[in-house]
């Protein structure tokens, strides 16, 4: 793997300047600049979220619905992809993992790669699996964000918010280690670039390399590659403004797993372990993400944030695809169908906000008017070889396939435009109202009857409101209720009758009703919330016509307590009740969506026994679930323990910590989330009996992690 040298040499010069000699001969200039705290058992609360309201608003002043995972409980349970990470929260479930990466439902709506996930407030592209060494926090926005983002699903929006640079010199460097073999070695670098503290840098460099259990028909085990580099650079502009760059940059090489397998009992065909897919088989993902922000005071009462981003993604894929077929329930016999196969897709964003406080008619108000933008391009080359008969133990030789001879090309691209206004209003120290709403034109081209590509034909407009209340019957305490839209645009349908549906936007709406506490000192946060999420103008096709009349509708119950419970005991804790239901579909009339429970729950606690010996003890529930929207096949429920020890040696100049974890505690076999297709069907239409792309979640594990901070 080639390391960049602009990041390697970005984390010498950081290294240098957080030498403890340094910080001695720079300390009358480091407390007159930000400095940042160690991270602690408090950080277990966060008292506010970024990703909600476009600015650091308190949880209480929030009327939405919000749960903060903080690096601290990441740091603890040695979370390397973004699905460790988001098991901490009960509204999200997870879906399939084939192709090297991860889906997640949200409120028991799916998040879709191009719009459900944000870094630091800008739209992120996820066809990969996301590093989470580079964040400071993960926050999950529940319900409809339309109005502050544009096209969105209507369970929300994760939105994942990258660590900055610190005054305060710090360098930390680690390595953990599992049973199978597995490796992950990663510095973490931060401090001033010059003696003023005026210009700050952080750098962030991680080598994995990961083993799993499961194995092709070589014997050998799926492995792993992954390098991530990451750096930023924050410069304060006199005491008029805030300067920032920021480059990241993913290398992640893996062999294809595209799962097990079950029959429509829920039985799974073959053993745990074998992995369809041929040994040749990989997917290599090249992103880059470079970004610049500006904040600039105006005055002390009106601040502008300019930001832009640019996403760059390169994905070689090189598969076998593995498919069922007639025979594959007789002897275990199936079809492979290998491609060769290059996507790339650019994604750039901006955002231009202004944000204000004033008082008028004596109301305070706490003003956003912005504006915000995306371009999205994507090519793909592609290349097919012939069908290849497999039986069961057999390693087809690979076609030598070569997607620079591509027989088929594609590309397409799209961009919208959005404006929107968003007002908190503070009548008294009891009451609030949140008011708002965007416009937005979303522009793509689309095909006619004869499949010619036709300027505009899929373009639309939207215009989505949000509304909130808040009581605060203490200090401590609010009570919220809010009402929130959000859209997402469908592209035109050709019929069987060669006629065109040109078809309107999704639209869904939420009404939430909801409460926070802080207690105990404010050092715990007790959340709770009601909520009723209605989707509409989900396209049915009855009798070869395409409408619009389809409805989904998710009412649920959440709850969660963060912080601190006793003296010595720390916790993050969330449930969840859902109903979820298509209330009319030509497919899935009154059936449940795939891979959401009706009951799921997570636990994460720590016990300090002194000051530098904790035990940490997660607990993690998902109930029964369907494997496919069709609801064919039901999966077991399941409960699985983790538990893990840590210990800390200090010493002058530095801090040791050595921490020890066991996942999945009692061994549990569950499966973790499915693609969600249902009975896979030849394609001439035969049945084959056969659920494929089904992920079963990992065996017992012990991993070990050492770290020292200076």
């Amino acid at each position: 793997m080639k390391f960049q040298v602009t990041t390697l040499c970005s984390a010498v010069v950081l290294a240098l300047n957080t030498s403890p000699a340094f910080a001695e001969q720079n300390k009358s200039s480091v407390d007159e600049t930000l400095v940042v705290h160690a991270q602690s058992f408090d950080d277990y609360k966060v008292d506010s979220a970024s990703g909600a309201m476009r600015t650091d608003a308190s949880m209480l002043e929030t009327p939405q619905s919000v749960n903060v995972i903080p690096e601290i409980v990441l740091d603890e349970q040695l979370a390397t992809t973004l699905g460790e990470a988001l098991q901490n929260d009960a509204s999200v479930s997870a879906g399939s993992q084939k192709w090297n990466r991860e889906t997640f439902y949200l409120r028991g709506f799916e998040l879709s790669s191009t719009n459900g996930y944000l870094r630091n407030g800008h739209s992120l592209f996820t066809h990969y699996m996301l590093p989470i060494e580079t964040l400071d926090r993960i926050e999950v926005i529940k319900g409809p964000s339309s109005l502050l983002y544009g096209n969105s699903a209507p369970g929300g929006m994760i939105n994942m918010v990258s660590k900055k640079p610190t005054a305060t010199p710090k360098v930390n460097v680690g390595a953990d280690f599992d049973n199978l073999g597995s490796t992950r070695y990663h510095v973490d670098a931060s401090g001033k670039l010059n003696e003023s503290g005026t210009l700050r840098g952080r750098t962030v460099l991680v080598k994995q390399d990961s083993v799993e259990s499961r194995k092709y028909a070589t014997g050998d085990n799926r492995e792993r590659d992954r390098f991530l580099g990451y750096g930023v650079i924050e410069a304060d502009l006199y005491d008029w403004g805030l300067l920032s760059f920021n480059y990241e940059k993913t290398q992640d090489n893996a062999p294809i797993d595209s799962g097990s397998w079950l029959d429509l009992n829920g039985n799974r065909i073959g053993d745990k372990e074998t992995i369809r897919d041929a040994h040749w088989s990989f997917i290599n993902n090249d992103v880059e993400n470079f970004g610049a922000d500006l904040n600039l005071y105006i005055n002390t009462q009106w601040e502008a944030k300019l930001s832009y981003n640019l996403q760059d993604m390169k994905r070689h894929r090189y598969d076998s695809m593995p498919t069922p077929d007639s025979n594959t329930l007789v002897d275990g016999s199936y079809t492979m169908s290998p491609f060769d196969r290059h996507d790339h897709w650019k994604t750039q964003a901006f955002h231009a906000d202004l944000h204000g406080n004033f008082t008028a008619l004596n109301v305070d108000h706490q003003v956003l008017l912005g504006t915000n933008g995306q371009f999205y391009d994507y090519a793909q080359q592609r290349v097919k070889g012939s069908s290849i008969s497999v039986q069961p133990g057999e390693n087809p030789t690979n076609p030598g396939l070569d997607y620079n001879n591509a027989t088929s090309t594609y590309e397409s691209n799209n961009h919208f435009y959005g404006f929107y206004a968003q007002d908190l209003i503070t009548f008294n120290d009891q009451w609030q109202a949140l008011v708002g709403g965007r416009y937005d034109m979303y522009f793509a081209d689309g095909k006619n009857s004869k499949g010619e590509i036709i300027s505009g034909a899929n373009d639309s407009q939207s215009f989505s409101p949000k509304a909130g209340l808040i009581f605060h019957p203490s200090y401590n305490g609010s009570i919220y209720a809010n009402y929130s839209e959000s859209f997402n645009p469908v592209s035109n349908v050709v019929n069987d009758d060669n006629s065109v549906t040109e078809r309107e936007p999704e639209k869904s709406r939420q009404y939430e009703l909801g409460t926070k506490w802080e207690l105990m000192d404010n050092r715990l946060l007790l959340t709770g919330a009601l909520f009723d999420i209605e989707k509409e103008n989900i396209s049915i096709t009855e009798n070869g016509i395409t409408t619009q009349n389809g409805t989904q509708r998710h009412k649920g119950v959440e709850a969660g307590a963060q912080g601190q419970i006793a003296d010595k005991w720390f916790v993050m804790a969330t449930g969840m009740y859902l109903d979820a239901n298509f209330d009319k579909h030509d497919k899935y009339q009154d059936k449940r969506p795939a891979n959401v429970p009706e009951w799921s729950g997570s636990a994460w606690t720590r016990y300090a026994m002194t000051d530098s010996t904790a035990f940490n003890l997660g607990m993690f529930y998902q109930g029964e679930r369907w494997a496919d929207n069709a609801n064919t096949v039901k999966l077991d429920g399941y409960v699985r323990f983790d538990a893990g020890a840590s210990h800390k040696i200090k010493s002058d100049y530095v801090v040791w910590d050595f921490r020890f974890n066991i996942e999945n505690l009692f061994d549990k076999e569950y499966v973790a989330g499915t693609g969600g297709g249902g009975e896979y069907t030849t394609k001439s239409g035969s049945s084959t009996g056969v659920i494929n792309d089904v992920h079963f979640g990992n065996e017992r594990r012990f991993k070990l992690s050492v770290n020292a901070t200076f």
